[in-house]
């Protein structure tokens, strides 16, 4: 009423507005506990609150109407502009005031920790990076000072107060107009394809790269936006990972002794950790490079202690070595991983050893897995093998020759698998990034 009047209020509306306030704060109390405002809390107020406040402030204007429907007092009436001046400066009240001091509580106890968090880019102006750049907004650790995204609708548009500055192709030049030396990709329901593209943009700049958990784990529950870490090499595989046989694997490779050729290169090692979990009897590894023996065995000595292993230095094309091994050990599993990789280096200058590691030795290995009766012999070979063009395909296609010219044992079956690209091996392009 006295914004109504101008800031004043006409003495003949006193008496009728003393009683019917004294009327409406009762109706707006029951209200507000309807609605349940009493068990929010402030420094918290969101979107739920406002709609709670929404729900009070309708059951107080319902009030009004009640009321001056029902007076019939003498005097004059009530002005009807207070039907839309009441509930407009009561939202403005209760939404404001829960907005403004949630504001300066933030302000005051996370004001100072946004400045002394690491600058960061985020990549991709979504849902996720919504959600992510709110949590961020209290991180001591992080602070959010720009986000990219392809969408061109949402350049020059600002997120949560931060600014949306570009395209993922203009990263760099992002990362350098902020003195940001970390990314974060969140973009959790992306394509593999699009997280490559990303990350290998940020990375080439030099950036330090992490990502937000799935859109399944997300949903779920099982952890937060927040919950980041760095790019792991499945989010750059293109496809989703293969699921495998456990049960079937258990059953064929528990108990039994396994014998892993090159247990200490980039896959015979990580062969080494996955058979481990299939309960063998004992892990026979057999590598050639002292260090990567020391390696792989100090990994059993940390995670799986309850592993049986025996490390063996030893060469595929030492057919003593083999004899020894083989008549020692009698593996029932071979797993022939051990071999020359390295397409340049294996031209011209290296080519006979390329010929002597990979036939001769794989062709030693095949007789004594064969000889000595192992159940299966497993060739680790690349695709390169298909219509080789260079000395190191030719090598490993000889190699499933002498697989293949042998697969008529009664004893051993011999099976060949032929690898891709394998993501994070050594002197792949990963480890250099990192």
């Amino acid at each position: 009423m006295w914004i109504r009047f101008n800031f004043t209020l006409p003495g003949v509306y006193t008496d009728k507005l003393l009683l019917g306030l004294g009327v409406l704060l009762v109706i707006h109390a029951v209200a507000c506990r309807w609605a349940g405002l009493y068990r929010g809390m402030w420094i918290f107020a969101s979107l739920p609150d406002l709609k709670r406040v929404l729900r009070a402030v309708g059951v107080s204007a319902l009030g009004l109407v009640a009321l001056l429907a029902l007076d019939r007092r003498p005097g004059p009436e009530i002005p009807r502009s207070m039907l839309i001046l009441f509930p407009v400066l009561l939202l403005m009240v209760m939404g404001g005031g829960r907005a403004a001091w949630r504001m300066w509580k933030e302000h005051r106890i996370y004001g100072a920790l946004r400045a002394e968090g690491k600058p960061v880019v985020v990549v991709g102006a979504g849902t996720g990076g919504a959600m992510l750049v709110r949590e961020l907004e209290r991180s001591p650790d992080w602070h959010v000072v720009a986000l990219v995204d392809d969408n061109p609708a949402k350049w020059g548009l600002e997120l949560h107060g931060q600014p949306v500055v570009g395209g993922i192709e203009q990263l760099p030049q992002v990362l350098q107009d902020f003195k940001a030396q970390h990314v974060i990709l969140a973009m959790p329901s992306a394509a593999a394809d699009a997280l490559k593209r990303s990350a290998d943009i940020a990375v080439r700049a030099g950036a330090h790269v992490f990502t937000v958990p799935g859109i399944e784990d997300l949903m779920s529950g099982k952890v937060a936006i927040n919950a980041m870490r760095p790019v792991d090499i499945e989010d750059l595989l293109g496809r989703e990972p293969v699921k495998i046989d456990s049960d079937h694997l258990k059953d064929m490779i528990g108990g039994k002794t396994v014998l892993i050729t090159g247990a200490g290169g980039s896959i015979g090692s990580e062969l080494c950790r996955q058979l481990a979990r299939f309960a063998p009897a004992r892990l026979v590894l057999v590598e050639t490079s002292e260090f990567a023996l020391y390696n792989i065995e100090q990994w059993f000595r940390v995670h799986r202690p309850e592993t049986q292993i025996v490390p063996l230095a030893g060469d595929v094309k030492d057919a003593a070595r083999l004899e020894e091994i083989f008549a020692t050990w009698k593996p029932q599993l071979v797993f022939h991983a051990a071999a020359y990789k390295h397409v340049p280096l294996m031209e011209v200058g290296n080519a006979w050893q390329a010929v002597r590691n990979n036939v001769l030795g794989t062709l030693l290995v095949a007789a004594h897995a064969q000889r000595f009766g192992a159940e299966r012999f497993v060739l680790i070979s690349t695709d390169k093998a298909v219509n080789p063009t260079n000395v190191m395909g030719a090598t490993k296609r000889l190699a499933e020759m002498i697989c293949q010219a042998m697969a008529d044992s009664l004893t051993t079956r011999f099976i060949t698998v032929r690898f891709g690209n394998v993501l994070d091996s050594a002197g792949s392009v990963v480890p250099l990034f990192r």
